[in-house]
């Protein structure tokens, strides 16, 4: 058979298409502003748009290229817009996305250390910087009993800790035999869905999930806590795990974590902190407060892929003991056997995680650590907060308006006093305008409007256009 026809793109026709897609990148962020921020596509368009059947022969990459601008970008909602200020942000920066080009160039799979070293080793180290960026407790830091990983999401870090919780709890038996109905995990009402879900894949079921109360502030109540625990206890159960909050999904509410820390310790329950989008806030030392208590925990995780400028997917998931996590977690078949993990010497980061394969993550967060700077880092975050206040104080002196919850940092719930109805109409009628993005929630069972800043290019001119541009639907309304 004749091989001189291989159907790959030559070195020099990828650096020719290379430099196409990045010239693409850069002229889409130069006009982003000009797109509405929410998709206006219609469910079905884009599949309407393609082909019913995959082509027979390659075709042109320019071609592909401007299917990019003619059938995908229509349907695209704009997260990387400065205005869009729905769910927490995603945002992602120059760097990050070249750190990731990199990662997909070099195309390693870092399941073993000995599969690619500075896939696993450029990842100790960065988590290990974080340790100290952040102020977060030693205990987390690699080069003791501790250590960090990054995962996808929050959602398989929070996963992986309440693993490790139920293997804790049963003397690493539950892997074994499986769970009795008698494990018993705790979070707030307020918490992210993703601990129902993990409750659920755990094998420990969604009725021995505890949902605690919260206070006025959305905070979880540890009096309530220990009155639950102490309930379960009396009736046979297995307190396990804890999940307290920094930052909630729906109003950024922060969990007592000191209080909720010491009833876990009397308890001999596994403490698991999730600070997803707000744990960014502690880059800047005014912010570390939030932190309070965080020594007591067994467990950490947040997302840089939220407000620290790196593309997703990268959360980042620290444990105070490694050796519990890895006892969960580690399979060892004959395939994977090499000299460097019988060694003991090193890390392999499969054991840290749910799926056996990794990619190079750490690669976009080492670039974007390494371009900010700590300082460059912290200017972002002081000026997003800065915004964020500057808003709520708007909405205060706005007497049709009124908050729905504190504002810690960069996330404002606010409503509109004429009711549900109004604050439904209202926000329907600015996504659709397509000049800025909100989403919503319930707090004290009311229709609640959420604005986060957060983008990476959000400027003060962006939450003022906002700003305005709600109180002209509001007055449109009234009319």
């Amino acid at each position: 058979m004749a091989d001189d026809k291989t159907f790959h793109m030559t070195p020099d026709e990828f650096r020719k298409h290379g430099h196409a897609v990045v010239d693409w990148i850069a002229d889409y962020y130069s006009r982003i502003e000009s797109y509405p921020v929410l998709s206006q596509a219609k469910p079905g368009q884009v599949r309407a748009s393609l082909p019913v059947d995959p082509p027979a022969q390659g075709e042109p990459f320019a071609t592909i290229l401007g299917d990019i601008e003619k059938l995908i970008l229509p349907s695209i909602t704009h997260w990387q817009s400065p205005n869009f200020f729905a769910y927490f942000p995603s945002n992602a920066s120059g760097p990050a996305i070249l750190g990731d080009l990199l990662s997909s160039g070099l195309g390693v799979q870092g399941m073993l250390w000995a599969t690619s070293p500075a896939c696993t080793e450029v990842e100790t180290h960065v988590l290990d910087w974080l340790i100290g960026m952040l102020d977060l407790p030693p205990k987390f830091l690699s080069t003791g009993t501790g250590g960090g990983v990054i995962q996808d999401t929050a959602s398989s870090a929070s996963l992986c800790a309440l693993l490790a919780a139920r293997e804790h709890a049963t003397n690493f038996t539950s892997n074994n035999r499986g769970c009795d109905g008698k494990l018993v995990a705790y979070t707030s009402s307020q918490a992210h869905s993703s601990i129902e879900k993990s409750v659920k894949i755990a094998g420990l079921g969604l009725d021995n999930l505890r949902i605690i109360a919260v206070d006025k502030n959305f905070a979880m109540q540890p009096e309530v806590l220990a009155r639950q625990i102490e309930q379960d206890r009396r009736s046979g159960l297995l307190p396990c795990f804890v999940c307290a909050s920094i930052g909630t999904t729906s109003s950024n509410a922060i969990d007592p974590v000191a209080e909720i820390g010491r009833i876990c310790r009397q308890n001999n329950i596994w403490l698991h902190v999730d600070a997803a989008m707000s744990g960014t806030a502690a880059l800047c030392p005014e912010f570390r407060h939030i932190h309070a208590g965080l020594d007591l925990a067994d467990s950490y995780t947040f997302n840089p892929h939220k407000w620290m400028f790196t593309n997703f997917d990268c959360n980042c998931f620290y444990v105070a003991d490694r050796g519990v996590l890895i006892k969960t977690l580690s399979i060892l078949p004959e395939y994977l056997r090499n000299q460097a993990t019988e060694s003991g010497a090193v890390i392999d980061y499969r054991d840290w995680q749910i799926p056996l394969g990794r990619r190079f993550r750490s690669l976009k967060l080492w670039f974007v650590i390494r371009h900010y700077g700590i300082e460059g880092l912290q200017h972002h975050v002081r000026r997003h907060v800065a915004l964020a206040q500057q808003f709520a104080a708007w909405v205060k002196k706005d007497e049709r308006f009124e908050l729905a919850a504190p504002v810690p940092l960069n996330l404002v719930c606010f409503r509109h006093k004429g009711g549900d109805e109004v604050n439904q109409a209202l926000i329907d009628r600015l996504n659709r305008s397509g000049d800025l993005y909100l989403t919503h929630t319930r707090l004290n069972n009311q229709f609640t409007l959420r604005l986060c800043v957060g983008q990476a290019h959000t400027q003060a001119r962006h939450v003022e256009r906002a700003w305005r541009r709600i109180q002209e639907e509001a007055d449109k309304l009234a009319r």
